[in-house]
Parts: structure tokens; C-alpha cells; sequence
């Protein structure tokens, strides 16, 4: 079974706070737990120089191998060319990127660094999982150091089109950077195009790197159940004793320009302004840790969100009243699980996201009987799924403020609409079918795409054989699974235990049993855990496209 390596900027260590890892985090950690593995990345620690080795440490079965980064390091490749020039530019804020030559080269050093370091600590079969744009180099100063395993790419921000990517200077040493992964992962289908169409522009041959659209999910099924205990904790019922009967409207987010916070509190103003009737029979809660305080963009917008905040409540707040609370904390999971339930609204507003899993999580959390509305900006990559939202210009303070008074006053019969609607996106493309769906097709990229047909074709190898043969038989009983087998089948993907099915699907923890005994059987993937297991999901995405309102992974 081959072993997985996950390299991305940080790394969520054996240590880390159970409570506040995010979904993503999570996830891989559930993966590596899966088939064993090693998580490689910077530690989050500065030393006076950047380390030669990996600091190693394992728990249960992840080794976890962190770098301490040098001040000059941390200073060109983190603050400077990741997040001044790269993070701006993928998100297209060209006014705000800032390039340095020297930087550029300290990004590429630092990547080339990164991988002396791990390369000693891969074997022959382990499948290596790249994540974001810290790291698009890494690939390639893999190969030139002789790596020859299986390396894919996720992409965890927009892709821009080529008329943007191109004010970076040398944005061609990137491409080919990404042409050196065997798969490059994409968000969007927006962004997958963009991606094809610059290689198009760069090279008159096609990429080596097959480029694919992954877009990434929550466990949906997890995050409901979370916020529906959450409901008795006592931060939620501060929070329900505080709006005295109010309806709340919340927004959650990092502090960073991409997500579009001044513009949104300059809508809620707008509201105020026009919908006098209003005053006093809402609040707002806005939610935005601080990051990124090195960064002089992130010093200056903090204070204009103060200034914001501080003049709209003081126009508009009453002596028992105030439109804006606005905190620079940082909560658990399952505390803005319960606060996301609490809220009639929820409003997610960014000028461009690669997805916005806020968004997924608002819609995750709301109480079925009586769910919220979620207005969301048309820009982020969740709005592909979930265009049963409110889609909202975040640039048109008008056509947000209209839309949070849709929202307010929108009947319980349209708010349970909508929210099936977004639920059924949602169940279907959860994160751990999106880590599986990505890994599926590396695996069949590298087994070769398709067995050789040609008798003089060399001869197929063990594992080749027996995924094809796999993926062949799932494939011809998946189309056949009903619809009540279809969502066992997505949870049994999602790795979520049986009872837990059970009380989700309102079924009986028998009938889930019976259901996942038939389909394994049928399919044969009990038969080889690990190989079976992704040509099995190989197959599920194949067939996704032409389930009910099923979504195409491919």
C-alpha cells in the first residue's frame, strides 16, 4: 500500500488543537491516519537560519516533518513574494502586488530548499500531494533532484486568466513549474480554463501535467451534527440572550482584503440608511481574526474596518442598541457552528475566492425545519454550487444591501427551498470525496490513464491490471445503485460510521449495514483496501455526472 505525503505550508502537528484544526486540515489528517504517511512543511517557527533537516515527530502512524525558517527566508518567501506579490495577483488585485526580483529568488530558493530536505525522507511508491501557491516550485526542484513518484498539485486559490497572470514578471518560470506535476489541481472549471489557455499562449505542445477541476467540499454530515449539539452550549445561548429576540447577521472571515469586508460593512450602513424599519430589529456579528499583521496592506485595512465599523454605529446605534459587533477573536469550530445555526443570514461577500468553505458551512449548519439564507458573492468558487443563494455583485453595496433585506423577510417555504437545493451540492461533494476523487486520478495517471491495447505494447503491471479490472466492475453496478444507496454510498465515502448514517438518513442502522454489504459486494471493494478503494471512487466519479443533481468530479 503506498504511503501519502502531503507537503503544504504549515503543517497541523501532532499537537494541534483538535477543536480548531479546519476541515481541510482535518481531512488530511484522516487521510494520512488511512494509509500511513508523512505531513512535510514549514513548522510556523523563525530561527536564525533556515534549517538543513526536518525536525521529525510521529503520531500513530503520520510522521510529521517541520523546517524552522531563517529570517531573511521568511521575510522573501512568506511575507514577501507569497503573500505581497502571489496572493494579490491570484486574486486579482493587481494594484496591491508588490514584485522584487530578490524576493522571486528567495521564493524559488526556499522551494528548492524544501525539497533537499525532504527528498532523503520519500520512498520509491509514496504518492506526494502538493498544496498552494507557496509551493508551486516544488515539483519541479523535485524532479531536477531525480524524483520519480507520482506528484499532484491543488491549487487552493483562483486561477487568473492570462491578461492578469501576466503583469507578474516571469509568470512563465510558474507554469512550467506546474507543467512538471503529473496532476494540477483547480477549484473551478474557471480556473482549470485559465490555467490551459496561458500553457496554450506559453507552448506550442500540450502540458505534461493533466490539469483537472476538484472543487473542495466540508463533512457536511459532521459540520450538521456539530452545530446541532453546539446549540446547548453556554457560548450560544450568550449569544441568543444577547439579541433579545433579534435576528442575527453574521460573517466570518480572515482579515484579508480578497474577502471584501469594507465593502460588505459599507452595505450594511446602506441598509441602515434606507430601511429605517430595520434599526433596532437586527445585529450584525462579524467575525475577522487578525493575520498577517507583518503585512503593511493588512495594517492598513484593519484600520479602515475600525474606522468603518466605528462610524456606521455611531450614525446608527441606539443606547440599547448597536448595529456592528465586530470581533478580532478566534473560535472553535463547533462554537461558529452553533453561531452560524443561530443566524437568519448569513453573508459571505468576497471580491474573489478559489471557494469559501464559510459559505458550505453556513448552509451545512442551518436547522432543517427552519433554515437562514446565505447571500453570497457571485465571485467566490462556492457560488458554482450553491446558486440557489442569494448571488450578490460584492462590489454593489445596493445590490448587497438588497439582497440582506430579501434574506430577512424571505418566507420559511422559499428558505427551505433553497436550502435542499444547496444541501443536495453539498452531500455529494464532500471534503473526503474530494481528497479521494484527487487521489483516484492520480492513481490512474500514473497506472497509465488506460491498460495498453496493443498486443506489442509492453505488459501491464499487477497493479495495473487489477485497477482497471476494479474500476471496470464498480463501474457497472454504480450506474445501477438507487438513489437511497447513492447517499449511503457518498457517507460510506466519507468515512462517517454507520450509526451516524443511520440518524442522518433517518434509517435504521441495519438497513445502512444491509446497503453498504450489497454495494461492496457487488462492486468488489472489500476486495484490495487501498488499490480497490480508489478505483472504486474512480469509478463513483465516473458515474456522478449522471446521477440526480449528481456533480461531476472529473
Amino acid at each position: 500500500m503506498p504511503r501519502l505525503v502531503i507537503v503544504s505550508n504549515r503543517v497541523t502537528s501532532s499537537d494541534s488543537h483538535v477543536g480548531r484544526a479546519g476541515g481541510l486540515a482535518i481531512a488530511m489528517s484522516d487521510a494520512l491516519r488511512a494509509q500511513g504517511g508523512l505531513w512535510f512543511g514549514w513548522s510556523g517557527q523563525i530561527a536564525a537560519k533556515t534549517a538543513d533537516t526536518a525536525d521529525l515527530s510521529k503520531m500513530e502512524n503520520i510522521t510529521y516533518a517541520t523546517v524552522d525558517l531563517g529570517q531573511a527566508d521568511y521575510d522573501g518567501y512568506y511575507l514577501g513574494y507569497a503573500n505581497s506579490t502571489l496572493w494579490p495577483l491570484l486574486h486579482f488585485q493587481i494594484g496591491l502586488m508588490k514584485y522584487h526580483s530578490e524576493e522571486f529568488r528567495i521564493y524559488q530558493n526556499v522551494n528548492e530548499h524544501f525539497a533537499r530536505v525532504l527528498q532523503p525522507l520519500l520512498k520509491p511508491d509514496d504518492v506526494i500531494w502538493v498544496h498552494d501557491y507557496h509551493l508551486i516550485p516544488l515539483g519541479a526542484a523535485l524532479r531536477a533532484l531525480g524524483v520519480t513518484n507520482r506528484i499532484g498539485f491543488f491549487l487552493h486559490t483562483p486561477f487568473p486568466p492570462e491578461g492578469v497572470l501576466s503583469a507578474l514578471p516571469h509568470y512563465d518560470v510558474l507554469l512550467r513549474a506546474l507543467d512538471q506535476y503529473d496532476l494540477v489541481g483547480f477549484q473551478t472549471q474557471e480556473g482549470q480554463a485559465a490555467f490551459e489557455d496561458a500553457w496554450q499562449r506559453l507552448s506550442a505542445g500540450p502540458p505534461h501535467a493533466v490539469a483537472g477541476t476538484f472543487p473542495i467540499g466540508i463533512d457536511t454530515a459532521q459540520f450538521s451534527r456539530m452545530a446541532r449539539r453546539a446549540m446547548s452550549s453556554s457560548l450560544a445561548h450568550r449569544l441568543v440572550e444577547s439579541l433579545g429576540g433579534r435576528k442575527l447577521v453574521i460573517g466570518v472571515d480572515r482579515l484579508d482584503y480578497s474577502k471584501g469586508i469594507p465593502h460588505r460593512l459599507d452595505a450594511i450602513g446602506h441598509f441602515l440608511d434606507n430601511n429605517r424599519d430595520w434599526r433596532g430589529k437586527f445585529g450584525y456579528l462579524q467575525i475577522t481574526p487578525h493575520s498577517r499583521n507583518e503585512v503593511e496592506a493588512y495594517r492598513q485595512l484593519r484600520q479602515e474596518i475600525d474606522s468603518l465599523t466605528g462610524r456606521i454605529n455611531g450614525q446608527f446605534a441606539e443606547f440599547d442598541w448597536t448595529p456592528i459587533r465586530y470581533l478580532n477573536k478566534t473560535f472553535s469550530r463547533p462554537t461558529l457552528a452553533g453561531f452560524y445555526r443561530t443566524a437568519a443570514v448569513g453573508l459571505v461577500t468576497p471580491l474573489r475566492d478559489g471557494m469559501n468553505l464559510v459559505a458550505k458551512e453556513y448552509v451545512a449548519a442551518q436547522d432543517p425545519e427552519a433554515p437562514g439564507c446565505l447571500v453570497l458573492s457571485s465571485f467566490a468558487g462556492a457560488a458554482r454550487e450553491l446558486d440557489a443563494a442569494l448571488l450578490v455583485n460584492p462590489l454593489d453595496r445596493e445590490d448587497i444591501a438588497q439582497a440582506v433585506h430579501q434574506a430577512l423577510t424571505m418566507s420559511l417555504e422559499e428558505r427551505r427551498e433553497r436550502w435542499e437545493a444547496m444541501m443536495v451540492g453539498l452531500r455529494s461533494n464532500s471534503i473526503l470525496h474530494w481528497r479521494e476523487a484527487f487521489l483516484a486520478r492520480l492513481t490512474e495517471l500514473h497506472l497509465g490513464g488506460e491498460p495498453p491495447e496493443d498486443d506489442q505494447a509492453s505488459e501491464p503491471s499487477q497493479d495495473q491490471t487489477e485497477f482497471f479490472a476494479l474500476r471496470q466492475t464498480a463501474a457497472s453496478h454504480v450506474a445501477e445503485l438507487t438513489e437511497r444507496q447513492r447517499q449511503v454510498m457518498e457517507m460510506v465515502l466519507a468515512g462517517h460510521p454507520s450509526k451516524n448514517i443511520a440518524a442522518d438518513l433517518g434509517i435504521s442502522q441495519r438497513t445502512v449495514e444491509n446497503h453498504r454489504a450489497s454495494i461492496m459486494k457487488k462492486t468488489k471493494a472489500n476486495s484490495l483496501p487501498a488499490l480497490a478503494r480508489l478505483a472504486f471512487v474512480a469509478a463513483w466519479n465516473s458515474n456522478l455526472a449522471l446521477a440526480p443533481n449528481g456533480l461531476s468530479m472529473r
